[in-house]
């Protein structure tokens, strides 16, 4: 498929740059529907990385870059927030 890489496969974000007057809204869903489709055992925040020094560097005031670094920032590994063993004993 034209356009895509190992960190695009289905080419979702590279389109994404291609199309003309696209919107924040419109980026943030082809966003979420790339990361639906990735692989959960692959680094994400890796992922954004690379795709924004592909695409991002060349335009960036382009709506699905500040997508991307949003994404970047919210791609933190989660951790444990509750449960049992948080609680004071």
């Amino acid at each position: 498929m034209k356009g895509s890489t190992e960190q695009d496969p289905r080419g979702l974000i590279y389109e994404s740059y291609r199309i003309d007057g696209i919107t924040d809204a419109q980026c943030r869903s082809i966003f979420f529907d790339w990361a639906l489709g990735m692989d959960a055992a692959r680094d994400s925040r890796a992922d954004i990385q690379a795709l924004l020094e592909m695409y991002g560097n060349g335009q960036p005031e382009h709506p699905m870059t500040a997508v991307l670094r949003d994404g970047l920032e919210g791609a933190e590994k989660p951790r444990r927030r509750g449960g049992w063993r948080s609680r004071e004993r």
